[in-house]
C-alpha cells in the first residue's frame, strides 16, 4: 500500500499478443517522470504473468495497454486473479482502443480509468496522484 514515505508504484504491462508498445513506453517514462517508481514487464504477458509481478513488486496500480481488441479477456482476467490473491486493493486501469459499451462494463467489474487515444500521459499521472492517496485511506 502506498505511504506518505514512498513514491506511488506503478506496473505497466502488455497482455497478449499485442506487440504494439509504443504507448506502454512513453507511458512508463511519463509516470517516472512524475515521480513513480515504475515496472515496466514487456511484451506478451499473460494475466497470471500480470498478478504474479504486481503481488511481488508490491505495486499500488497495474495499467494495462491493450490495443489487440481482448481487452474484454485480459482486464476481468487480471481483476479475477488479483482478488484470488488477496490483491484486491491494486487498482487496475488501462489504456487502449476501448468502445464505449465496453468501458461501462469492464468499470463495473472494478477497472478504474480507461484512457483512450488522444489522452495525454498528464491526465493519466493526475489521476493516479489523486486516486492511489484516496484509496489508500479508504483501506486504511
Amino acid at each position: 500500500m502506498v505511504s506518505l514515505e514512498r513514491p506511488i508504484r506503478v506496473l505497466i504491462a502488455k497482455p497478449g499478443l499485442d506487440g504494439h508498445d509504443r504507448g506502454a513506453k512513453v507511458m512508463t517514462r511519463a509516470l517516472r517522470d512524475a515521480g513513480m517508481e515504475v515496472i515496466y514487464t514487456g511484451l506478451r504477458q499473460t494475466a497470471e504473468m500480470i498478478v504474479t509481478a504486481a503481488v511481488q513488486e508490491d505495486v499500488d496500480a497495474v495499467g494495462l495497454s491493450v490495443l489487440s481488441g481482448a481487452h474484454m479477456h485480459y482486464f476481468p482476467e487480471v481483476i479475477e486473479g488479483l482478488r484470488a490473491r488477496q490483491a484486491d486493493d491494486i487498482l487496475v486501469f488501462g489504456g487502449g482502443i476501448i468502445p464505449d459499451q465496453d468501458r461501462s462494463r469492464l468499470q463495473a467489474l472494478g477497472i478504474g480509468e480507461l484512457f483512450t487515444p488522444g489522452a495525454s500521459t498528464r491526465e493519466v499521472v493526475e489521476y493516479l496522484k489523486r486516486t492511489i492517496p484516496e484509496r489508500w485511506r479508504d483501506w486504511n
